[in-house]
């Protein structure tokens, strides 16, 4: 039920967008813009976890724990957050920003969890 109720968030907020016809009020250059913008934020963010566990001296378990949990902000708070404090205000244009934050720490969550679990495979190499 959880599953559903996010995957109908995010689906009304792209097709708010979609409806706003966002795409023709955003250049090119500025959705690029926006893309850098959120792989630094999340690169950022990514490190400050990290490294706040660190020098906590967590183990590496609870690292990543803090590392993962510590930098998702879901799209599911977002949205009706937005919508509460934008009311009455095309929404898909102020959240756009939002969209494609959260399709970055996807991206870049999903490439970091993989060579996490890489790091911890046997080592295959016969001596």
């Amino acid at each position: 039920m959880d599953r559903g109720s996010i995957v109908l968030v995010v689906y009304a907020a792209f097709s708010a967008g979609m409806r706003e016809h966002i795409w023709s009020q955003v250049s090119w250059e500025g959705v690029v813009q926006l893309i850098v913008l959120s792989v630094v934020l999340v690169i950022f963010m990514l490190w400050l976890t990290r490294f706040t566990a660190e020098q906590f001296g967590f183990d590496r378990g609870d690292m990543l724990a803090v590392q993962f949990c510590g930098t998702k902000k879901s799209m599911a708070t977002g949205l009706p957050m937005a919508a509460v404090l934008f009311a009455g205000q095309p929404v898909g244009l102020l959240v756009l920003p939002l969209m494609i934050f959260h399709q970055i720490q996807l991206m870049m969550c999903a490439w970091l969890a993989a060579r996490y679990g890489r790091e911890l495979e046997p080592d295959t190499v016969a001596a």
